[in-house]
């Protein structure tokens, strides 16, 4: 069951740390020893961290040839699909093998990380034909190109816009449509193994982050990251003639509007909505009045005012 305000996966070969890595972080307890598949099934447990529940998802580990269904793979991979971010652990000892692997398999079920949407309007109709137009010069597409994947796919009339230069794999993406693109971390575990120039060139790559789960090392810059790849904001709220309440947060995600803070609050406080008042980095002076359309922004307060 999804719980908390956001969900994170674990995802990684057998016998990388995920499940020291859990037990660590959350109260939970999940087995590890030193033999392949320890876990078997799916172990949450929750991080709490600036006042928000995140979700953390152990999940047994990946092998080879896991999206056609070896090792279970594909039921681990379909719950990774849900998740609003991915840590994939890997072996700081395995080197680059590991990444290479685990990115092609959920490449193969339709997951895309750390991209975003190809930038691509495209809209299937009944009758005309394809037309085909762009706001960009195209180096890797072609009409041409388009139109044979189009018809691959036995689609004969429909309007396609590029708003991008994208590849044809990625126009693939956007005609399938159930494709999902979510920010993923890559955790490199066991440093206290490895030199330290070694530990140094893993550290600076993009994406990633070096821990060690043996010797605690880097777990709280771990924490950091995620909370950044997670996007959320603490929206707090004020009674009328009261200082805010800085104990309770809601947590939202990042680009929530006024609306979506009135839900959280309660169902039938939006349609009896007036007008909310403001204080924080989102308005032009502190206090603003504002609609049910103003997005709010990190560490706002609010204070709503009914008909």
């Amino acid at each position: 069951m999804k719980s908390g305000d956001a969900r994170v996966a674990l995802i990684g070969f057998p016998s990388v740390g995920k499940s020291t890595f859990l037990s660590l972080m959350t109260s939970t307890a999940s087995e590890a020893a030193s033999y392949e598949f320890t876990t078997l099934t799916c172990i949450p447990g929750v991080i709490e961290y600036k006042g928000a529940n995140i979700q953390l998802l152990d999940l047994p580990g990946i092998i080879e040839g896991a999206a056609q269904g070896k090792g279970r793979g594909r039921q681990v991979i379909a719950v990774a699909r849900t998740a609003d971010v991915v840590i994939m652990m890997l072996d700081a000892t395995k080197g680059e093998v590991q990444r290479s692997l685990l990115e092609k398999e959920l490449e193969s079920v339709g997951i895309r990380l750390n991209k975003h949407k190809p930038n691509i309007y495209f809209k299937p109709k009944k009758g005309g034909g394809i037309s085909f137009n762009s706001t960009v010069t195209l180096t890797q597409c072609s009409e041409k190109l388009v139109q044979l994947i189009l018809h691959e796919y036995k689609i004969f009339n429909a309007e396609v816009l590029f708003r991008e230069d994208c590849s044809p794999d990625e126009f693939i993406d956007v005609i399938v449509g159930n494709r999902v693109y979510m920010p993923c971390l890559y955790v490199y575990n066991k440093i206290d193994q490895i030199s330290m120039e070694e530990v140094d060139r893993l550290a600076r790559k993009p994406n990633s982050v070096v821990i060690s789960c043996g010797m605690k090392l880097n777990l709280d810059y771990l924490l950091e990251m995620l909370w950044e790849y997670l996007a959320l904001t603490c929206i707090y709220t004020k009674k009328r003639g009261q200082r805010p309440d800085f104990t309770d947060a809601i947590i939202l995600r990042k680009g929530a509007s006024v609306e979506h803070v009135c839900h959280r609050i309660h169902r039938s406080l939006a349609s009896q909505f007036k007008y909310a008042l403001v204080w924080g980095t989102s308005t032009k002076y502190s206090p603003q009045r504002v609609g049910l359309t103003h997005t709010m922004e990190h560490e706002d307060v609010i204070q709503i005012v009914k008909k």
